[in-house]
């Protein structure tokens, strides 16, 4: 009984044998009800009417010559034992032409004598034989001076409806049999199914994302079996992901502490005597330092996200404080590498309800992004939009772009497209996250050796403070 096949199979079999007993004994029930009932009826038709005619005809006959009369007019086709009796019960005369000793005393006989007529189904007291009786009141001169007692014996009723119900015991035994095999054949159509998902979840278990259920039928373990294969691709996927991401990290940590390691023994060996190259190995130390803080934040970050602890502290603001702020701070760097770069900011207030230190991590990492893959000679821009509910950010470069089949997935985590420049995977995913958690949309659009514009929507606030009405 622990298996589903196994429970499906007794259970779908009690209720099948339940019904199957029911209609077995509703279908004894009829036949009985139609053989006995139209033998006691012809019985009854029978008796009654040659009552009938002997008490009309021979009323002036006492009861001995009743009898006779009874027996010269029995019909020779007659199969019913005719039997006349006294008061008493004692049979005077038979259809056989003999006069017994025998009193009858069964319930039709005494029914005759106290209502009219009788009807007795049951055993005879002599014989032990099984009968079906009925008896019937004779008079002489309007006294009742006797019964007319028609019997016959119900044996072969009782064999007649034996062999139908052994008949329909044998079609329903064979119900049971077929039916107890389509409970097996739907058991196993149900049950085949979800053991073929379990050995799939089983060797996913075991580590083989490859693993796939197969889909038999249109139902609701095949959209199931979907289900689990889309899921076994989606973590086949977040696998393989995961696993271009350590190799990426582990890349991407080694190269700054290689570089850190090395100039500090250069600057060990050298003894800090010649004071570029020491300051030349500092720098380049406090770079790779800032890659290796980054890094390490992406990381901290993604970790807060999957957990659900990052927590925003909000404030109001006006927006342009901080796209004002990244500007200053990236300013240096475009004029460093030669490249143009342009902030388009409102007149007015763009008042909003963020945490302003996420709200600079998420442009700082999209500027970023735009002037690692921006070449010399190119340019970048902040501008912003706004309607009545809503403002947008959007910040454009004339870079390289991004390949139609990897922008759909850019902003996926531990995706990294083709590009040699990439990072960890995590920068655009963690920056989609933070807006999505102030209730903003993110969206990236890129054509590939023309440039990228990345869209961040934030919701304005509600209304504007005295101080912002000022301006």
């Amino acid at each position: 009984m622990r298996g589903i096949r196994a429970r499906l199979v007794i259970h779908f079999g009690l209720i099948l044998l339940l019904i199957v007993l029911v209609l077995e004994g509703l279908f004894y029930w009829a036949v009985h009800t139609y053989y006995f009932g139209t033998a006691t009826e012809t019985l009854v038709t029978r008796s009654t009417t040659f009552t009938n005619f002997i008490n009309k005809y021979a009323d002036s006959y006492h009861l001995r010559d009743k009898a006779r009369y009874i027996l010269e007019n029995v019909s020779k086709e007659e199969t019913a034992k005719v039997e006349v009796l006294d008061l008493t019960g004692k049979v005077i005369l038979n259809s056989y032409g003999f006069q017994t000793a025998e009193v009858i005393e069964t319930p039709d006989v005494l029914n005759a004598l106290q209502t009219g007529m009788g009807l007795y189904v049951g055993k005879s007291p002599y014989t032990r034989e099984r009968v079906v009786a009925v008896s019937n009141p004779l008079v002489y001169m309007g006294e009742q001076v006797g019964v007319l007692r028609y019997s016959i014996s119900a044996e072969p009723l009782y064999a007649a409806v034996y062999r139908i119900a052994m008949y329909g015991a044998g079609v329903g035994v064979i119900v049971v049999l077929f039916a107890f095999t389509l409970s097996l054949i739907i058991a196993k159509r149900i049950v085949g199914p979800i053991q073929e998902l379990t050995r799939a979840a089983t060797q996913m278990a075991t580590g083989n994302f490859s693993a796939r259920a197969k889909k038999q039928f249109n139902d609701e373990v095949g959209t199931l079996a979907e289900a689990f294969n889309y899921m076994a691709a989606e973590i086949s996927k977040n696998e393989q992901m995961k696993n271009n991401f350590i190799s990426s990290v582990s890349h991407e940590l080694r190269t700054p502490l290689t570089s850190i390691k090395g100039w500090g023994e250069t600057l060990i060996s050298g003894g800090l005597e010649d004071k570029e190259e020491t300051m030349l190995g500092l720098e380049v130390i406090s770079k790779e330092t800032d890659r290796l803080i980054g890094l390490v934040e992406e990381l901290l970050d993604f970790s807060k996200f999957q957990s659900g602890e990052l927590k925003l502290s909000t404030e109001r603001l006006d927006l342009r404080d901080i796209v004002e702020d990244v500007r200053i701070q990236f300013g240096l760097r475009a004029q460093d590498e030669g490249i143009d770069f342009f902030v388009h900011i409102p007149p007015s207030p763009v008042p909003v309800q963020v945490d302003p230190n996420r709200m600079k991590q998420i442009f700082v990492n999209l500027l970023d992004n735009a002037f690692k893959f921006t070449l010399r000679g190119g340019s970048i821009q902040i501008s912003c939009q706004t309607d009545e509910t809503h403002v947008k950010v959007l910040v454009s470069d004339t870079g390289e772009g991004i390949a139609p089949k990897d922008l759909p997935h850019i902003t996926e985590r531990f995706f990294k497209g083709q590009s040699k420049r990439s990072g960890s995977g995590l920068g655009l995913a963690i920056c989609k996250e933070i807006v999505h958690l102030h209730g903003g949309q993110f969206s990236v659009s890129s054509t590939l050796g023309k440039g990228t514009t990345v869209t961040v929507e934030l919701p304005l606030a509600q209304s504007l403070t005295p101080e912002e009405k000022s301006v």
